[in-house]
């Protein structure tokens, strides 16, 4: 259907797009003409955006003085709309939240969840459950709140364990008085509120007060509050310069998105959150960053100083201005790393990767890594399968030849085979390859060739496979061989194939596939060609004893699987191998012992 543009305005505003008057994405633009127009020309190619202009049947402007206030207006039209394709970020879970029971005449402290609004007896929201558990214990070692629950406080007849551990005054059974113990709940509330710089000057105040009026036992009770305030921020303190800063990190990988935001305050780690998305973000950092910047700070009570991001945006002062007008604040937005970060940056990047791998299935995974190989070798195949081929040997002998097997769902072990090389080429590879190619190419009527064979080695290597195909005059698969790199440093690997080098990212999520199937060839040739000297010595042992011959020695085997069981086996159960006699039984224990 074709749309109309010539009144779209050429001003600051928001668009939204239509299909059967359902909006269907909302987007915001310094200029509105240009920005709307340039979905329907050929700058965009993404699925998305093709996808948007297929089942777009009607567009709405609405203009706004600044972008700034076209990103606000947007962030609140998606929040209420829920457009089919903008970047949604639901918020269905209830935020942890310290909470103070100040309807009790000695209130205790404890964690508490909520969506909503909440009276000033709440402090939060924080970044995790774990976050607030921490900090209610910091403030029961300092200030000794009770967090019992009512009907313990109600039936205690002598201190808790939480007394004797000195994290708790024993308000319960008249430890503490009213006053005194309400004076503790105001400091812990003013240490939640402020910095721990500033509660430790009120706290100093205090006990400069309770000296001046010779109340020296109150005194050095505040005295002890400060040395443990101290100890805390001492064993929790990442960096003195690192007062209070969020890290944005931003990854994607299988074509989903993670993010995860890390809290510091006070110097001190208050926790993580991470976001998983279903597609790959990396193109729409911008609007990512947008959506998850007001999602977050909707809710909380304390802002950051700074701000550090571990990507780059096209246009940060638009947040910038957007926080001033929405919040009231000016959060300075870093992508280049503070001093002293460096270990923060990795753990954040490492969360935001890790809730990928958490959430992607494991045929998820391995249907993009072969869909990028596909597009990067530029096959058609709709469901592409690799070989992984390898050979190992042991001194000089035992030498055999693996095949892997990978398809959609990852490695196919039921479909892995081993091959035995002859003697006569043993520590010959490329004679070895060219005759493993050869003994799998001539069994094709059992087992259809795979879409690609990958060989560990070079040129010589790649070149005996494909003569293997010449001479038997047989189509061949997509043949690729994976060279080590100097010092045979990894991701240093080159990829070859009949028409030369590979230019592949070494990063990609294909060249990774690659990397996959020679690292799990190598493995399974190792384990076969070991797996093939172990059984070489069993027999070797039982060749010592007379009257085992090949027949009994295989019935052995087969039933006790190594010589260690056949050397533990009682009489019985020799015996009940066929063709072992009492005499033979007992030739068979005497020389394994």
């Amino acid at each position: 259907m074709k749309l109309d543009l010539s009144q779209v305005p050429k001003t600051p505003g928001i668009y939204k797009f239509f299909c059967q008057n359902k909006i269907i994405y909302i987007g915001k633009a310094k200029n509105l003409k240009n920005r709307v127009s340039s979905y329907f020309g050929n700058s965009f190619k993404d699925r998305k955006t093709n996808k948007i202009k297929a089942h777009t049947d009607k567009i709405e402007t609405f203009s706004t003085e600044t972008e700034a206030e076209a990103l606000l207006l947007e962030q609140s039209l998606i929040k209420e709309n829920l457009p089919r394709f903008n970047i949604l970020l639901r918020d269905d879970k209830t935020y942890p939240y310290i909470h103070f029971s100040m309807d009790h005449q000695f209130p205790s402290i404890s964690m508490k969840r909520s969506k909503h609004s909440v009276s000033e007896n709440f402090f939060g929201p924080f970044i995790s459950a774990q976050a607030v558990k921490a900090t209610i214990k910091d403030i029961q070692k300092i200030f000794k709140i009770r967090n019992c629950s009512e009907n313990t406080f109600n039936n205690r007849s002598r201190p808790c364990i939480e007394y004797q551990m000195q994290r708790c005054s024993a308000p319960c059974v008249g430890a503490i008085s009213q006053n005194n113990y309400l004076e503790d709940i105001d400091s812990a509330q003013h240490y939640l509120s402020s910095s721990s710089k500033k509660s430790r000057q009120i706290m100093c105040s205090q006990m400069q007060k309770f000296s001046d009026l010779q109340d020296f036992e109150k005194a050095n009770e505040i005295k002890k509050r400060i040395a443990s305030l101290d100890l805390l921020n001492q064993e929790q303190s990442i960096n003195i310069s690192l007062t209070s800063i969020d890290f944005f990190s931003c990854i994607s990988k299988y074509g989903k998105t993670g993010v995860c935001i890390l809290s510091v305050r006070d110097g001190k780690i208050r926790g993580t959150k991470t976001y998983y998305f279903n597609d790959d973000y990396s193109d729409e950092q911008d609007n990512l960053f947008q959506s998850l910047f007001f999602s977050y700070y909707q809710n909380t009570f304390s802002f950051p100083k700074k701000i550090f991001l571990t990507f780059k945006l096209n246009n940060p002062d638009l947040i910038i201005e957007a926080m001033q007008i929405k919040f009231g604040v000016s959060l300075p937005i870093l992508t280049r790393a503070p001093s002293g970060t460096r270990q923060l940056i990795k753990l954040s990047k490492l969360n935001a990767l890790q809730i990928i791998e958490n959430k992607t299935k494991t045929s998820d995974r391995y249907l993009h890594s072969i869909s990028d190989l596909k597009n990067r070798l530029g096959l058609q195949q709709t469901n592409l399968t690799i070989e992984g081929y390898d050979i190992s040997h042991l001194s000089g002998s035992n030498a055999v030849s693996s095949c892997v097997r990978f398809d959609k769902d990852g490695a196919n072990k039921k479909l892995y085979r081993s091959y035995n090389i002859p003697s006569e080429l043993c520590g010959d590879d490329i004679g070895s390859l060219a005759y493993t190619l050869n003994k799998r190419v001539l069994s094709i009527q059992k087992r259809p060739l795979p879409n690609i064979i990958l060989i560990d080695g070079g040129y010589l290597q790649l070149n005996a496979i494909l003569n293997v195909f010449d001479s038997l005059n047989i189509k061949s698969p997509t043949i690729l061989s994976i060279v080590k790199g100097s010092k045979r440093i990894r991701a240093s690997e080159t990829i070859l194939s009949r028409d030369g080098v590979i230019e592949m990212p070494k990063d990609s999520s294909g060249f990774r596939l690659l990397q996959q199937v020679r690292d799990e060839s190598h493995r399974f040739a190792l384990q076969s060609s070991r797996t093939k000297k172990l059984k070489e010595l069993q027999y070797s042992e039982l060749n010592l004893i007379d009257g085992v011959g090949p027949i009994i020695k295989k019935r052995l085997l087969k039933k006790f699987k190594n010589i260690k069981n056949i050397r533990n086996a009682s009489a019985h159960d020799l015996l009940s191998v066929q063709g072992v006699s009492k005499k033979l039984c007992e030739q068979i224990q005497q020389g394994l012992k």
